[in-house]
């Protein structure tokens, strides 16, 4: 049976250990942008031991390059990444206290078991409705790696984000159960 959870990205921690593949999320509060060059970058940060742009423990990364807003809103388009690109970095952010993260498509191996250890979560933004979740953003504010143009680290408040529980921390996935289901014999 799927759930909806309406909750804030503070809660998002306490909130994971009761979440399962394919349960729908209303997500509100902050939310960092991070894509591969952003993660390069933050890597490289940690890597010299020097503060990242945002605390990692406890926090959502979106991986999404927001386009500049227009019409009032504070951004264009804001849909997801496709979030293997960031398998590499994962499992190091998640020991470092990632909450959760939010991006399109399958995980790895790796991802997974970090997600599993840590009672972490990865969700899922639904790809090609960047239009429609630039309707939850209600703020944006470029905090590091200004260099990268819509690439660089952003800080994002957003307001009832729907999202889908892609990988849980007891370690369902909906890809995997998605493949199972309608698995042609």
């Amino acid at each position: 049976m799927q759930r909806t959870f309406d909750i804030r990205t503070e809660d998002i921690r306490a909130a994971a250990p009761q979440m399962r593949a394919g349960d729908r999320v209303l997500l509100t509060g902050t939310v960092y942008t991070s894509r591969d060059q952003a993660h390069m970058a933050i890597f490289r940060l940690l890597d010299a031991g020097e503060p990242t742009p945002f605390e990692i423990r406890n926090a959502v990364i979106y991986y999404a390059g927001p386009t500049p807003g227009h019409d009032g809103m504070p951004t264009g388009a804001c849909g997801p990444t496709t979030s293997s690109r960031m398998d590499a970095f994962t499992p190091r952010l998640l020991d470092l206290g990632l909450a959760a993260m939010i991006g399109k498509g399958l995980r790895s191996d790796a991802v997974k078991e970090s997600i599993r250890r840590n009672g972490a979560v990865y969700l899922c933004a639904v790809g090609g409705a960047g239009a429609l979740i630039a309707r939850s953003v209600k703020s944006m504010e470029e905090i590091a790696f200004p260099e990268l143009g819509c690439e660089s680290v952003k800080r994002l408040r957003v307001e009832k984000m729907p999202l889908i529980v892609g990988v849980d921390p007891t370690g369902g996935d909906i890809f995997r159960q998605g493949i199972e289901r309608f698995r042609l014999e």
